[in-house]
């Protein structure tokens, strides 16, 4: 047997179990009242023809003729049945019928779980790609496993009084409706419901060259006329207008399908007034939603309204069958579009005029149109596109209708589409459609809308039909402006630029509010500021306060981008921000534009551009000028706003990086006595205004510490509560940062200021935090480092004032020696480095002094005291005490500071290896100091020849070419020539490197780098000595 002949046997099986099925369904319906399992059966039959119309209208033969063995299983379980009912009928009348009919329910009941077996088979490639079908038959096949005829919980309520007469058929769907449940029902519009209407109009045929094609359409228009009063007429009919007010639902407003009464006489959706009793926990507190009155969780059908709906819906049917042909004759390869609209023309009139679009739309097709768009086949999406084209063309009404019903996101989805001719479609009827008002802003909300248009009109090379056909799209968008904002969003800013430059004021205002909104690219940052700086400019000198707000929000956001500042300057901003800053407004202005201006200004400043000569006003002032920094003093010192303040000092520490503002600035705040005001700010409870004023005080630091010093410990809560140890790492904040290091700048040597710090909890304090960051890490914040070399600063800065005891005391009690050279060596720091070992250079500049010689007693008194040797227990040996030959006394590194006894030397040496010519000046004078005169010279020099110092000292100047450095290496070798003798020189002389440096420095240093370099060549014998003179 040929493939063909399986596929139409297939077919003729399913047509006849469909019309056996249809008998037994409105025999059961029409017996309900007998035995409520009857009516429970015929819902099962019902839900078991929808799978077979399902499978009807599978694509591929191969899967009819698979599903043939499962048929045939089925047609037998429906011919049993059939035997049933009909041994039922026979018995109709006698006395015996109702022991009969409940017997009769147990063998249906048997039928029932039978078919669900039969369902279970069925595999799910029989649905193709609609996965849901798939899940909907195994539900529908366990559910029947389990059927259990007689035992619901409700009975079903009927109202047999006020129900009109009506023809069998349709009273069998009456009653089935009441039990249908919506997983019968498949959702995917491209497969299920686009078969419900080319069965009903038999349009299209699924199985070519079939010998049984009439009885094949015969069942299928049966099928139609099963399900258009469930499934499609409701549909349509909620786009045309009811006649009575009784038909739509209080709680959802649309036509009602399946009406019931509740308690109160109110009738509603039944499936709306489900959700409503669902939303009660109690049922005691249940309440009717129109009317408020207390009821019970009770519905009953209402079939005489329902009837009367559905007659309503019949008298609609010939405009629906209408729009149903002209949508059907879309899917008809060989049936062009032309012919679908004189279908659609034929039906309200001559030609496409505007009345008649409007009529078309009304009917409801525009519904199935938004349906067909999301359908798999692309001719198909094209032919729907052309007919909304149409449909739109010329007609004001009809965009708006489409507008209103269409899904516009549909149509985007295929802007991107690899059918050429079905992108272009969706571009005509975008365009179209973009005259509209309403449309306009359908278009741009749609989700992606707008970037795809933006896409296509860039790629002129690729399409370019497409991309004038988006340009004239986004032109029309335009028109709503919410538009322009999201086309600025997507990256076109150019509709945003123009309307900012060329539009009226409120255009420019809104422009320029759109331009706070958004988020610019590096990339588009510096063209949008040269497009849109002169008219932000021009709006800011107008008189509207709106206006001037969003235009320096627009400039503030602009400056922030550095590569602008340049921009800016040069459209003349400098001059207009200043004059803002200390020119008053007219008195009608309400908005005060100082706080503004200054944020602009300090952006455009944090840029780092040369500002000397930035003129601030017709007199000649500049930037660096004494007025303009005045001003800016003068502003802070009288408690301007803090947000004002915060600008305010950003810009002086702007200033402050040119040499000649800072000595301006430094004059500035001598002559007026601001110190004081700056060192106020600290206390500021606005966390960022504290910060920035601790910076600018860090960066005065080297001009007027002493000062600041002082100002400081006359401060209530200062400088104690800068010190500041958080719990975590991680919660080291910038403030920490700054304040730490803002006590480590200020001169070590102060010693009010140390006098003020210094406290065991303080030093505790800051090495318990020490401590904490090397546990976790300077990667836990972002303020780590710069928080630990303010600390390590501090502990630096009480080593410089050892003299006082108090000071002298805290170092011996806490091993400062021993805290600054593990911090040598477990930091990646190189300010830490540094300041450790200027740490270490200061303690042990104090050893020479601390160490004493062990304390001996006088001999005759101890011999007095001394017992016989003969009756000594202990050994006759003496405790030996150890000497420190370097310093010629006891020495240890936590009384004295040794650096011998802390093993701190080696340390030091490594760090002569640094890149950091500070870190290596900081060692080499950590180490000089064992060089000193108050020590063994003689056993220095040796200490120090073993660990090779001279070699590293002398790689490290040929590496950094530093005039202290070279005085401290040049001082270092000098004594090791003068006080070792020939014993380096030799090795010393043979460093030819050395000899260069040594030349160079004779002839291009002064003072006494030139001097020391005279000396080591003298006594390298580089040069002649001149201690005899030749007269």
């Amino acid at each position: 047997m040929s493939i063909g002949e399986d596929t139409a046997r297939t077919a003729r099986l399913i047509e006849s179990l469909l019309e056996s099925i249809s008998e037994k369904i409105i025999f059961l319906a029409s017996k309900k009242s007998e035995k409520k399992g009857f009516l429970e059966c015929a819902c099962y039959f019902y839900r078991v023809s929808v799978v077979l119309m399902e499978i009807q209208t599978a694509e591929t033969e191969s899967v009819l003729i698979s599903s043939t063995d499962i048929l045939e299983s089925l047609s037998d379980s429906i011919d049993e049945a059939k035997n049933i009912i009909e041994k039922y009928q026979e018995s109709n009348g006698e006395e015996s019928a109702t022991n009969l009919s409940s017997s009769i329910e147990e063998e249906l009941e048997g039928i029932v779980k039978q078919i669900g077996e039969n369902l279970q088979s069925i595999p799910e490639s029989t649905f193709d790609d609609q996965e849901y079908a798939g899940r909907v038959v195994q539900s529908l096949s366990k559910e029947m496993l389990n059927a259990k005829f007689g035992d619901s919980k409700s009975d079903i309520p009927e109202i047999v009084q006020h129900t009109k007469q009506t023809p069998s058929g349709s009273k069998t769907l009456e009653t089935m409706s009441e039990q249908i449940e919506t997983d019968l029902y498949p959702t995917d519009p491209e497969v299920s419901y686009g078969s419900c209407l080319i069965s009903s109009e038999s349009k299209v045929t699924e199985i070519e060259s079939s010998p049984s094609q009439s009885t094949y359409n015969s069942s299928q228009r049966n099928y139609g006329r099963l399900t258009e009063s469930l499934s499609m007429l409701p549909q349509v009919t909620q786009f045309i207008e009811p006649p009575y007010q009784a038909f739509i639902c209080p709680l959802t407003k649309e036509i009602m399908e399946d009406p019931v009464t509740i308690e109160t006489g109110i009738t509603c959706e039944r499936k709306a007034v489900t959700e409503w009793f669902e939303r009660f926990i109690n049922p005691d507190e249940i309440y009717c939603p129109v009317t408020g009155q207390k009821l019970k969780p009770g519905v009953s059908s209402n079939i005489a309204l329902k009837t009367i709906i559905e007659e309503w819906i019949s008298d609609k049917v010939e405009v629906v069958e209408a729009a149903l042909s002209a949508i059907c004759t879309l899917l008809d390869d060989k049936v062009d579009v032309e012919k679908s609209l004189s279908t659609l023309s034929e039906m309200n009139g001559d030609g496409w005029k505007e009345y008649n679009k409007v009529k078309v739309c009304e009917a409801g097709i525009l519904q199935l149109l938004d349906k067909f768009l999301v359908y798999r086949d692309k001719d198909v999406r094209y032919e729907v596109l052309e007919l909304l084209h149409k449909m739109a063309e010329d007609s004001n009404a009809g965009k708006e209708m489409i507008a209103r019903t269409i899904n516009i996101s549909c149509i985007i989805k295929l802007l991107p589409s690899s059918h050429q001719q079905l992108r272009h479609a969706a571009l005509l009827v975008l365009l179209e459609l973009s005259t509209s008002q309403h449309a306009c802003e359908r278009i741009g909300t749609a989700t992606g809308g707008i970037l795809m248009l933006i896409t296509s009109k860039y790629n002129r090379d690729i399409n370019a039909f497409a991309s004038e056909t988006a340009e004239q799209i986004l032109k029309q968008l335009e028109k709503f402006p919410d538009n322009i904002k999201r086309m600025a969003e997507n990256g076109l800013l150019e509709p945003l630029l123009n309307h900012l430059a060329e539009g009226t004021e409120d255009v420019q205002v809104a422009m320029a509010t759109y331009l706070v909104e958004i988020v610019i690219g590096h990339d588009k940052k510096t063209y949008v500021a040269e497009k849109a700086s002169p008219a932000l400019i021009r709006l800011v000198q107008s008189e509207n306060t709106e206006a001037r707000r969003v235009a320096f929000k627009a400039l503030a956001q602009i400056s922030l981008y550095h590569p602008n500042s340049q921009i800016l300057v040069e459209s003349g901003i400098v001059k207009i921000m200043v004059e803002e800053m200390f020119t008053k407004r007219m008195f009608s202005d309400l908005m005060n534009s100082r706080n503004e201006a200054a944020t602009v200004l300090a952006n455009i400043l944090e840029s780092g551009l040369a500002h000397e000569g930035f003129q601030v006003n017709t007199h000649g002032h500049t930037l660096a000028s004494d007025y303009f920094v005045y001003n800016i003093i003068h502003m802070l010192k009288n408690s301007s706003p803090d947000e004002l303040n915060i600008d305010l000092i950003r810009i002086l520490l702007s200033l402050s990086k040119s040499s000649n503002t800072m000595a301006t600035i430094v004059s500035v705040i001598k002559e007026t006595d601001a110190s004081f005001a700056l060192i106020e700010l600290i206390n500021n409870p606005h966390e960022d205004l504290g910060v920035e004023a601790i910076k600018l005080l860090i960066a005065l630091s080297p001009y007027i510490g002493h000062t600041l010093s002082e100002r400081l410990c006359k401060t209530r809560g200062l400088p104690e509560n800068l010190i500041q140890c958080p719990t975590e790492a991680s919660h080291i904040l910038e403030r920490h940062a700054v304040s730490a290091k803002f006590l480590a700048k200020l001169p070590q040597q102060n010693l009010t200021l140390n006098l003020a710090l210094v406290s065991d909890s303080v030093v505790s304090k800051i090495l318990n935090a020490i401590h904490l960051i090397q546990r976790s890490g300077t990667r836990t914040s972002r303020y780590a480092t710069d928080y630990l070399e303010g600390l390590v600063g501090i502990l630096a800065r009480f080593t410089a004032t050892l003299y006082e005891p108090q000071m002298l005391y805290l170092a011996i009690n806490h091993n400062l020696t021993s805290v600054f050279a593990e911090l040598l060596m477990k930091t990646s720091s190189d300010e830490v480095q540094r300041l450790s070992a200027t740490g270490l250079e200061n303690l042990s500049s104090a050893t020479p002094t601390l160490s004493r010689p062990p304390q001996t007693r006088s001999t005759k008194f101890m011999a007095t005291l001394s017992m016989p040797r003969s009756l000594s227990i202990g050994s006759s040996r003496k405790k030996q005490i150890q000497i420190c030959p370097i310093h010629r006394g006891v020495c240890s590194s936590k009384s004295t500071f040794c650096l011998v006894e802390a093993n701190t030397v080696t340390k030091l040496v490594a760090c002569l290896q640094s890149d950091k010519v500070e870190v290596v000046e900081a060692a080499l004078s950590a180490i000089c100091t064992l060089l000193d005169d108050k020590v063994d010279v003689e056993k220095s020099l040796s200490t120090l020849s073993e660990m090779n110092v001279v070699q590293h000292v002398l790689d490290a100047v040929k590496e950094h070419k530093k005039e202290t450095l070279l005085q401290k290496a040049f001082w270092m070798i000098d004594k090791f020539l003068t006080r070792g003798g020939d014993k380096y020189a030799l090795g010393i002389s043979q460093d030819r490197m050395l000899t260069g440096m040594l030349v160079g420095a004779f002839h291009r240093e002064d003072g006494n780098t030139r001097e020391m370099a005279e000396n080591i060549l003298r006594r390298l014998d580089k040069m002649p000595s001149f201690s005899t003179y030749i007269v």
